[in-house]
């Protein structure tokens, strides 16, 4: 009778799933909302050159973080072939990959009209590093998954190496948007009880809810 009633309680993913979507959702609204309204909007050509930087958090968090956790979760929440999850997989994490290049060269572009040095920061390196593997990953998923493909063996080989490597990058851009928001939070000196300090930590908080949630939506079994 224990073993049924443990059975009974055996975790899925659908319940992580779920909060993850509803995380995306405060993730995505706290950063415009900061962006918008306390930083004052965005352009990538500006006289104001804190319009150039706002696209940089708003692409590698909303366009980077926020679209690689959806497409890694792809498998799970999309009730489609195997084939059907595999290229919106593809596709969606490509999209973060754009997304995340075009930001690198927004703030890149932001340092050199503001004569700042690039690549000074921890948070520059983690970036880098971050997007650089993200790139390999996929070149190599492309391949060896989708087009020409490698052989059986092959990708049942590659297939534990991809998930875990993929995890990891995830984990490093997280990573990596807590040093930046900390980074920002100290530039700007803001103070404790400022609105804007509290956006910019509970974006950092639901950052962590995120990962936590989109990892766990994988490593759960969908169905009992």
């Amino acid at each position: 009778m224990a073993t049924k009633n443990r059975s009974d309680f055996k975790a899925t993913s659908r319940p992580a799933t779920i909060f993850a979507q509803v995380v995306m959702v405060a993730v995505f609204t706290l950063v415009l909302v900061w962006l918008l309204h306390f930083r004052g909007g965005l352009a990538f050509n500006s006289t104001n050159k804190q319009k150039i930087f706002n696209v940089h958090p708003l692409l590698m968090v909303i366009g980077f973080i926020l679209i690689s956790g959806e497409g890694i979760m792809m498998h799970k929440i999309v009730p489609a072939s195997k084939d059907t999850r595999k290229l919106l997989h593809l596709t969606w994490l490509f999209i973060a990959l754009v997304a995340a290049i075009v930001g690198i060269c927004a703030v890149f572009k932001f340092h050199n009209e503001l004569d700042i040095p690039n690549m000074y920061t921890l948070h520059s390196w983690i970036g880098m590093s971050t997007i650089c593997l993200c790139g390999i990953q996929w070149t190599v998923g492309f391949f060896s998954f989708f087009w020409p493909g490698a052989e059986q063996e092959t990708r049942a080989r590659l297939i534990p190496w991809h998930a875990v490597f993929g995890m990891v990058i995830f984990l490093m851009a997280i990573l990596t948007a807590e040093t930046g928001l900390i980074e920002k939070f100290t530039f700007l000196k803001l103070t404790a009880d400022s609105q804007e300090a509290l956006i910019v930590n509970f974006t950092g908080l639901l950052l962590i809810l995120f990962a936590i949630s989109v990892g766990l939506s994988v490593l759960l079994p969908q169905k009992h």
